[in-house]
C-alpha cells in the first residue's frame, strides 16, 4: 500500500527505475506518480502530477539533467529534487546543487544512503553523498555560487532553449526532429542553432558534439 508523498522517478534505465520505484513504494511507503525516461518530458510530468519529490538521473536523453533541475526548480521552488547519478564528477554535483537540487547521491552507494538523502531532502536539508567532494559528509564547506567569467566560459551565455538544441543536435537529431520534440517551428530551431553556434564559435556538428561533451551533457 502506498500513499503520502508523491514522487516522480526520472531514470531511462528500466532496471534502475524498477529498483527506485520499489524502494520508494515498499521501503518508504510513498507513491510513485510517474516514471519518466526523457528529459524533455519531465516538466510536463510535473505539471500533470504536482509531485513533492523528484528522484532524477542526470544522464538523460533529450535534455541535460542540470537544465531539467533548473527549469523545474524555478517553476516549483518547493519541489525537492534528489539527483541519483552514475558519475562522481564533483563539478556536475556542484552544478546540480546550484541549479536547485537539494541532494546528490551516487548510484553506486547503498540503499541506506539514498534513503537518508530523500528523508533529508523532504525536511528541506541538503545532502551530498560522502563519496563526492573528497568524502565530505555534507555541503557545508563548499561554495555553490555560479562561477563567473562568461568570457572564458561562453556556454554560460546560452539560453535554456539553446542548450536544449545543442544537446539534441549532439544526439544526432535533425532540425525538423528537434522542432517536433520541442513543439516549435523548424525556423525557430534554426535560429536557436545559429545563435548557439555563434556564441560557442562552433562551425559544424563535430564542434557542437565537442561542446556537449565539454559541458558534460553527454556523460
Amino acid at each position: 500500500m502506498t500513499g503520502g508523498i508523491g514522487v516522480i522517478v526520472v531514470e531511462d534505465h528500466e532496471l534502475l527505475a524498477d529498483g527506485l520505484c520499489h524502494l520508494i513504494e515498499h521501503d518508504l511507503g510513498w507513491c510513485v506518480l510517474a516514471r519518466v525516461v526523457n528529459g524533455l518530458d519531465v516538466y510536463r510530468a510535473c505539471v500533470a502530477h504536482q509531485p513533492a519529490l523528484m528522484v532524477l538521473d542526470l544522464g538523460l536523453p533529450g535534455m541535460d539533467g542540470v537544465d531539467v533541475i533548473r527549469q523545474c526548480a524555478q517553476r516549483w521552488p518547493d519541489l525537492r529534487i534528489v539527483v541519483n547519478s552514475a558519475s562522481d564528477d564533483s563539478e556536475r554535483a556542484r552544478q546540480s546543487l546550484v541549479a536547485g537540487a537539494v541532494a546528490f547521491v551516487l548510484k553506486s552507494s547503498s540503499r541506506e544512503t539514498l534513503t537518508s538523502a530523500v528523508y533529508q531532502a523532504m525536511r528541506g536539508e541538503r545532502f551530498v553523498d560522502p563519496a563526492v567532494f573528497g568524502g565530505m559528509q555534507d555541503a557545508a564547506g563548499m561554495s555553490y555560487a555560479p562561477r563567473p567569467c562568461a568570457v572564458e566560459m561562453p556556454e554560460r551565455l546560452l539560453t535554456l532553449r539553446e542548450r536544449q538544441v545543442l544537446k539534441l543536435v549532439a544526439e544526432g537529431q535533425r532540425n525538423r526532429d528537434i522542432a517536433q520534440l520541442l513543439s516549435i517551428s523548424v525556423k525557430t530551431v534554426e535560429t536557436h542553432r545559429l545563435n548557439m553556434m555563434r556564441k560557442l564559435d562552433a562551425h559544424n556538428v563535430a564542434d557542437i558534439v565537442n561542446w556537449a561533451y565539454r559541458m558534460r551533457m553527454m556523460l
